[in-house]
């Protein structure tokens, strides 16, 4: 098991080799196709080497979903309505983000990681956004995106740590058995 900032270190190097315009589309495909009787997406809008999102939100729009897509205001993330792509901002850390300030929660959101373990353990970047969201949204239903290379056995579990339900990547969608240590099983 790795200390979470080398593991940072090591999954996000990592990242920049798995990254491919064919998986994403596959992840898209995916993550849409399981998740279609949903209404409600909270969807991070894909900054550097994450798995892209934009085939995803405009599809979700053209679908008439509603889709709100994260907004940092000081220490907490906000689940913004997305009406049109065109005016998003700069905002925290450089990812763009929506004007409005207005929360609004989603059934569904889909969730950028480094990492994730056989338990549905996410590493993220370290500053705890969004598992601050989950504990504040338990009925959120969490799917991490990732690229198959990016999950491991196990990684360090933090009492403020926020598991995920479910994770899509190129390969397919896996539920996860919060109940149990360790996955439920491939989909």
């Amino acid at each position: 098991m790795f200390e979470k900032q080398e593991a940072r270190k090591l999954f996000s190097e990592l990242r920049k080799g798995l990254k491919s315009a064919e998986k994403d589309e596959k992840i898209a495909r995916f993550a849409l196709e399981e998740f279609q009787n949903y209404e409600s997406f909270f969807v991070y809008l894909s900054f550097r080497t994450e798995v892209g999102t934009e085939q995803i939100v405009k599809t979700l729009l053209k679908q008439n979903k509603k889709v709100c897509v994260p907004r940092v205001v000081g220490d907490q993330m906000r689940s913004v309505r997305l009406h049109d792509t065109d005016k998003l901002r700069k905002g925290a850390f450089g990812i763009s983000e929506p004007e409005g300030e207005e929360e609004e929660t989603c059934q569904v959101a889909f969730t950028p990681l480094l990492a994730v373990d056989q338990a549905g353990v996410r590493l993220g970047y370290g500053g705890g956004f969004y598992d601050r969201y989950f504990k504040a949204h338990p009925n959120v239903l969490r799917v991490g995106l990732a690229y198959e290379g990016q999950r491991t056995d196990e990684l360090m579990r933090e009492e403020t740590d926020v598991p995920l339900n479910a994770l899509v990547t190129e390969n397919g969608v896996v539920y996860f058995d919060l109940n149990a240590q360790g996955a439920a099983g491939d989909k």
